[in-house]
């Protein structure tokens, strides 16, 4: 099914349950999404690779935060790949797409000729979570380790939220006639349903760095069924993850028709940043008269850009509403 162009499944997560081994999970497609994100900045392949990791599992981790709430996904690093940001903001209201955005910070000079994850150093991973005005942010971090954001990201649900994760993604630039070239992405998330302490097994963590792993996480019958399923996801082919003759559906009932699968309502997503000319005048606002002076252009204007969107601003600083003499020197 079509709808003009545009796939009726892409930039959506399905979410899912296999019945048969208390596994939940989600399957994503992003299309114009990751297009979206990608248009926006000239970054080298490397550079690209990781932000498209990045924003698809900001796409499959997101899928279940409440209706306003945000997530954002970080990757901070001493190497040539600086940082990495992503946020995923819940619907409005539901039946509503959810909105992503994403950017990176790097060194152009400092980047090497190896894989993406390479250009990553020490640093860490985390996971932050906004749940709106008069509530506490909820911040997890993790080590930055595995030789993948795919897996730091099951490292963080190891360590933080004690669930066995697992990530299965494959991304890239398509080219068909016609249409020119662009970039489509799919990937499953498995979880397992929680229901005994982590730490029952008595055993160490591992993971690399001596971090936990999905499998310090389960026993007995719960790390048959762990064990059987992660077999079943790790057959699947990129071209079934990102096709564009394979539903998220038949996906499933290719890989886990055993183990009962089961659908819920998928869940659209939509390229989408929340700057504004409000919001820079808001942050402009704490800054002071002689602050503001020094960001003014020789033309006399103050001008602003959005790293997700690419947006400028352009702005008198005169309509600031500053008093040169509320803040002398900050």
């Amino acid at each position: 099914m079509t709808i003009g162009n545009k796939l009726a499944w892409d930039d959506t997560v399905l979410p899912f349950q296999l019945d048969n081994s208390d596994i939940r999970g989600r399957v994503a497609r992003l299309d114009g999404v990751l297009n979206g994100v990608l248009k926006q900045h000239d970054y080298p392949p490397a550079v690209e690779a990781l932000v498209a990791e990045m924003t698809l599992l900001t796409a499959l981790i997101g899928q279940t935060i409440k209706l306003r709430w945000k997530l954002s996904l970080q990757v901070q690093s001493d190497g040539p790949v600086r940082m990495i940001a992503t946020d995923y903001f819940g619907p409005t209201d539901e039946g509503e797409p959810a909105r992503i955005r994403a950017y990176a910070s790097y060194d152009p000079e400092r980047l090497t000729d190896g894989a993406p994850f390479d250009q990553v150093g020490k640093g860490y991973f985390a996971v932050m979570i906004d749940q709106g005005q008069g509530m506490a942010p909820y911040q997890g971090l993790t080590p930055l380790a595995g030789g993948s954001l795919s897996a730091c990201a099951e490292a963080y649900f190891a360590q933080s939220e004690q669930l066995p994760t697992r990530f299965e993604l494959t991304f890239g630039k398509s080219i068909e006639p016609g249409t020119g070239e662009y970039w489509r992405a799919g990937g499953v998330m498995l979880q397992h349903m929680p229901k005994a302490s982590p730490f029952a097994k008595g055993q160490g963590a591992s993971g690399d760095a001596g971090l936990l792993h999905a499998r310090d996480l389960v026993d007995g019958d719960e790390a048959d069924n762990w064990n059987r399923v992660n077999i079943l996801l790790s057959s699947v082919e990129a071209l079934e993850l990102i096709g564009p003759s394979i539903t998220p559906t038949d996906l499933l009932v290719r890989l886990f028709h055993e183990e009962q699968p089961r659908v819920f309502d998928a869940q659209p997503v939509r390229f989408g940043c929340t700057c504004s000319e409000d919001r820079v005048r808001q942050t402009m606002s704490i800054y002071s008269q002689k602050d503001i002076e020094k960001m003014t252009t020789p033309e006399g204007r103050l001008t602003a850009d959005c790293q997700f969107c690419g947006a400028h601003y352009d702005m008198d600083p005169k309509t600031l509403g500053i008093d040169g003499t509320a803040a002398q020197d900050g």
